[in-house]
């Protein structure tokens, strides 16, 4: 990762800033986010009833796949020099395109959608995921990600 300066970085907007690594999506992985969110919908935890559903076989859950911006966003490229912290603060434009079936992987390929510079010594950054299954043509999800960095 290289930390560039902000007025760089004001320059890359529309410009891809990484490719994630891989990340699989196993039935174990579907399981425990049910277990945490409480959502069990058969489409999600029931292997042998979503067989016969009209993926023919379990799916994650969008929220799943949503949720793993956080691990995907590391292998961005630039990040705005002189950070102490950064927090999540927030998605806007998020969408679920096409489901995720159980086993599949999932990478999110980064594009800085905007910066801007705030008081406080702060920065927000823009991110649009587009969060791709391998193999497929349709992505799984396309969001965008706002991060607040404190410089």
């Amino acid at each position: 990762m290289e930390f560039i300066p902000v007025e760089k970085l004001k320059e890359m907007i529309g410009q891809e800033m990484g490719v994630s690594d891989w990340v699989q999506i196993d039935q174990g992985k579907i399981n425990q986010f049910a277990e945490c969110t409480g959502d069990h919908q058969w489409i999600h935890v029931d292997v042998e009833k979503a067989k016969q559903g009209p993926f023919g076989g379990p799916i994650a859950h969008g929220f799943l796949t949503l949720s793993l911006i956080p691990v995907l966003s590391g292998s961005s490229k630039y990040m705005p020099e002189g950070i102490k912290m950064a927090i999540n603060y927030g998605l806007n434009k998020v969408r679920f395109i096409n489901p995720v079936p159980a086993g599949s992987r999932v990478r999110s390929r980064m594009v800085l959608a905007d910066i801007e510079e705030r008081s406080g010594g702060r920065i927000m950054m823009t991110t649009t995921h587009n969060i791709e299954i391998e193999g497929q043509d349709k992505p799984a999800c396309i969001a965008e990600s706002l991060a607040l960095f404190y410089v």
